[in-house]
């Protein structure tokens, strides 16, 4: 029998799964289950604030007054202790603070014991301020309270920087919208500027984030030993009582001196970094700054005013300008208030009157425009009739701080001295100062100078090195009656000196080394020649022809002194002209400030009427006199008296006759500024007229310099 053929393959057809729905129903079950989760514990959550808040509504928050002293104390490392009332809650949502008797400790090396205490604050805190950081107060309620701010002795730390690392921060305040505040001080003290000042705050009363008046301080205090007074108005009636703009106004007054501040602030103590604007005036600028312990010479009245940036322990003062005295000074200067005190300072002046440099060889300027030069060495203890003061460096204050000065000035307005384009450098460096290099130009010549005071060494070892470029002299004499036409001479020198004193007459007193100026080939008028000369016969001659100003040939002059411990001699002063040799002998003490010298002509022509004898200098500095009848010329006259009553009227004139026999000087030595010894004549033999570079007291041992005992007859024996 047939089996019937296999039946064709079907593709299977799937069957569903069973546990596949079950899959997807327990993912949905398991997002609903965390949802209910999650918000269970947010309302837990809500609902354990709810209950805090609730509890700390109800309670006022009292019972965190310990925990809340702990906290704040570990954070701030000082006590905090509140005697009196303590709330703190959240009034719905802004965080309410009250402490009554609150006081918040100062370090231990702080001089008050209390960095912060107040009868009662009350605030409102917005919450969020204090997770970022910006705080900030929408209320504030702060009765009778006192705030002590301070700095350490080396400055490294404060009271307000809540740190137990070194290193103190700027104050800041926080953000207040409304605030009231009354019977409220500050205190502030900074040992290293010797300040300490106390200041009470008028009452405050602001209202939607407007002070609504100008908040006062007033208070005194002392900085370095002086006395002050200040006050102080914030005029800020359409910003907020914090950082928002304002207007600062103070004026202090002290030792004579009135200071002016104004400026726009970010916050009420937010002064670093803010520009302002300052005014000072007073009768002396060293009053002024000898307040924070930086000495500089004596001045006249002063106003200055100047833009102030206060940026750290630095000081800058930028657009300065004013006047000192007659003078106008501008530029800027950088006071820092580091380990050491320093001032660093650009200034410039258009025209300084020569009064007001009187200072800087320690004259008071004052005295020096209404009595004269004389006085003022008087008032500074010189003795009569002296001209170098007496004033004494301030060698400790000097030790104090540094400077750096860089001071140049157009014109020198003064009576004789053509004096102009002034460049001074000074530096001061722990006693050391520096006046270098001080140049100027003086009658179309430069002078260039080096001048060191180093304190240091005791007493004070002083160095002086003054130079002086080619001049002419008609317009470096100019001021004193010479006319400079007809005058072509120039003159240069230098002035090199050291000495040891406390000051510029005891450094001189004491001085060593060497003067000389040089004047080379040149003209000059016929009448000064002629009037040193007293060659009276060709004087009177050329008077009467009218011929006063015709130009006299200088070949070669010199003037030269060596200085041993205070005292110059005349090493040597030689001149030579064309018809003349001028000699001079003597010598001038820097210790009593007298001159001995004597000056003599001698013709290299013949000349019929000639006084030929010296003509003496004596006197001090401050009034040196010209003894032009000397006993030479008295005893040259005597004689040709006695000739003309024995003889005849011409034999009479021969006493006063001339023949012309003076050596002409080898220009060489003279223009090298080579001492007495190292002098020729034109022969290149040694001259025996020109001294030894002593003074008459050194040859003979006789009196001091000044004294007319034996240094007259000295001095007319010597020719």
């Amino acid at each position: 029998m047939d089996t019937p053929p296999p039946a064709p393959e079907t593709a299977a057809t799937p069957q569903p799964d069973p546990d596949e729905g079950a899959g997807t129903a327990t993912v949905d079950s398991r997002r609903r289950r965390a949802w209910r989760i999650a918000r269970n514990i947010l309302l837990t959550i809500l609902g354990l604030l709810v209950a805090i808040w609730l509890v700390l509504y109800i309670t006022k928050g009292r019972f965190l007054k310990h925990p809340f002293e702990r906290f704040v104390g570990g954070q701030t490392h000082r006590p905090v202790t509140v005697a009196g009332d303590f709330q703190l809650y959240f009034a719905p949502f802004r965080i309410k603070f009250v402490a009554e008797k609150m006081t918040i400790a100062n370090p231990a090396w702080a001089t008050k014991p209390f960095l912060f205490q107040a009868e009662r604050i009350d605030t409102r805190i917005a919450p969020l301020s204090l997770i970022w950081g910006k705080r900030r107060l929408y209320w504030l309620d702060l009765a009778k309270g006192a705030v002590d701010l301070e700095w350490n002795e080396d400055h490294s730390a404060n009271t307000w920087t809540f740190s137990n690392e070194k290193g103190g921060k700027p104050l800041e305040f926080p953000r207040i919208d409304v605030a009231t505040v009354r019977g409220t001080t500050v205190r502030y003290r900074d040992p290293r500027m010797q300040l300490i000042a106390d200041l009470k705050v008028d009452d405050i009363r602001s209202a939607d984030a407007r002070i609504g008046k100008a908040v006062g301080v007033d208070g005194d205090g002392t900085i370095r030993g002086t006395p002050f007074r200040v006050t102080a108005q914030l005029l800020s009636p359409d910003a907020t009582v914090n950082r928002g703009k304002n207007e600062l106004r103070a004026r202090a007054w002290a030792a004579h001196n009135v200071v002016d501040v104004s400026g726009t602030l970010p916050s009420i103590a937010g002064i670093e970094g803010v520009p302002l604007q300052t005014r000072a005036r007073g009768r002396n600028l060293s009053e002024l700054l000898g307040i924070i312990g930086v000495v500089i010479p004596n001045t006249r009245a002063y106003r200055l005013k100047a833009q102030l940036v206060q940026q750290g322990q630095e000081y800058r003062f930028t657009r300065m300008s004013g006047t000192v005295g007659e003078s106008d000074v501008a530029g800027k200067l950088t006071i820092t208030n580091g380990d050491r005190l320093h001032l660093d300072s650009t200034l410039t002046t258009k025209t300084l009157d020569i009064v007001d440099a009187a200072p800087f060889i320690g004259y008071n300027p004052d005295i020096v425009a209404d009595k004269g030069a004389i006085a003022a060495a008087a008032a500074t203890g010189a003795a009569p009739q002296r001209i170098m003061p007496d004033a004494e460096l301030p060698i400790e204050t000097m030790r104090r701080f540094d400077a750096d000065l860089k001071w140049t000035i157009r014109t020198v307005r003064s009576r004789n001295l053509p004096i102009s384009n002034v460049d001074l450098t000074l530096d001061l460096e722990r006693g050391r100062l520096a006046l270098s290099p001080l140049g100027f130009a003086m009658a179309r010549g430069n002078v260039a100078s080096d001048v060191v005071f180093d304190t240091r060494q005791r007493p004070t070892a002083v160095s002086y090195d003054i130079r002086l470029a080619p001049t002419p002299l008609g317009r470096l004499l100019a001021g004193y009656g010479v006319a400079e036409a007809g005058t072509t001479g120039t003159v240069k020198g230098r002035i090199k000196l050291d000495g040891r004193g406390d000051s510029i007459h005891d450094s001189l007193s004491t001085a060593s080394g060497r003067i000389a100026f040089i004047v080379p080939q040149g003209q000059l008028w016929t009448r000064n020649v002629q009037l040193a000369e007293l060659d009276l016969g060709t004087f009177v001659q050329k008077m009467f022809e009218d011929k006063l100003k015709k130009p006299v040939e200088l070949n070669c002059g010199l003037v030269g002194f060596t200085v041993r411990n205070g005292v110059a001699a005349a090493d040597p002063i030689l001149f030579d002209t064309t018809k003349n040799v001028i000699v001079g002998r003597g010598g001038f003490s820097f210790r009593t400030e007298g001159l001995d010298l004597a000056f003599r002509a001698d013709g290299k022509k013949f000349s019929l009427f000639s006084g030929q004898s010296p003509v003496g200098i004596g006197g001090v500095f401050a009034a040196p006199k010209l003894d032009v009848v000397s006993d030479q010329l008295l005893a040259r006259a005597g004689a040709g008296l006695g000739l003309a009553l024995v003889a005849t009227p011409v034999a009479g004139m021969l006493a006063f006759v001339d023949v012309g026999d003076a050596k002409s000087a080898a220009c060489g030595p003279v223009l090298a500024g080579a001492t007495a010894r190292a002098q020729r004549t034109t022969k290149g033999t040694p001259r025996d007229d020109v001294g030894k570079g002593t003074t008459a007291k050194e040859e003979d041992g006789s009196g001091s310099l000044g004294e007319k005992k034996s240094q007259r007859k000295k001095f007319l024996g010597i020719f």
